[in-house]
């Protein structure tokens, strides 16, 4: 995606500056250096770039991640993830945002191109899929939500999901994904219109990216700043750590 407008927001001005002028040689439009969160959402506003270059430990009063939680909920603007630090605990934290990749600094110009190009390149099949996809009105009345169980589109076919076997159900952008022991399902309709639908009391929302199953939670980590479901370790938000304890 030739001029695509992209954003670095990076608090480490001279790291900064040599990742604009790479991007700049590879052709494509920085739209500005930025050091803090809540100075990026601002200039996302007014100059909507197609990709954001995110530090995931900002200074200021929103690190990387809260930035880019609020990018996801807000613009939906395909976003990469700039780490010094790639432990895992970062790493699962930095997950809920959905990045479309993470790139540990410091890196080469090669890497930060392939990674650019592979991101825009998917960003643009995905856009193409939904153009060519069946209105969502159609989709939705395909899939339902009942009681007990949910329908969903899953390889060409509908496929019933009993609400008992879901381990928690995850956003993804306009999207809804349901994690099972196995499989993971996608239904074309947001979390919050899920949630809406949802008339059993098991589950609860723990995350403004998360409704989880209350009864497959295995563990409570980190004096209720996460819960344990499978393999899965998943992030409560403040407003929702009472509700949970």
């Amino acid at each position: 995606m030739e001029n695509a407008k992209i954003l670095i927001v990076e608090d480490e001005i001279i790291i900064a500056a040599d990742i604009s002028m790479m991007l700049n040689k590879l052709g494509y439009d920085v739209t500005g250096i930025i050091p803090r969160g809540e100075d990026a959402l601002k200039s996302i506003e007014a100059t909507r770039p197609d990709l954001v270059l995110m530090d995931v430990a900002l200074k200021g009063k929103m690190n990387g991640i809260e930035t880019a939680l609020s990018i996801l909920e807000t613009y939906q603007i395909p976003l990469i993830f700039l780490t010094a630090n790639a432990d895992d605990d970062t790493y699962n934290q930095a997950k809920a945002a959905q990045p479309y990749a993470f790139m540990s600094k410091p890196f080469r110009q090669a890497d930060l191109s392939r990674t650019v190009e592979l991101v825009l390149q998917k960003v643009a099949e995905e856009k193409s899929q939904i153009a060519s996809a069946p209105p969502a009105e159609a989709a939705q009345k395909e899939e339902s939500i009942l009681a007990d169980r949910i329908f969903v589109r899953y390889k060409d076919r509908m496929v019933k999901i009993m609400l008992n076997e879901i381990l928690f159900a995850e956003a993804d952008r306009s999207y809804c994904k349901f994690h099972t022991l196995d499989t993971e399902y996608l239904m074309s309709l947001p979390l919050g219109a899920f949630e809406e639908k949802l008339q059993s009391g098991d589950f609860m929302r723990i995350h403004r990216s998360h409704i989880i199953n209350v009864t497959k939670i295995d563990a409570v980590l980190d004096n209720y700043n996460y819960v344990s479901i499978g393999k899965h370790n998943l992030p409560v938000s403040r407003g929702f750590q009472e509700a949970l304890a």
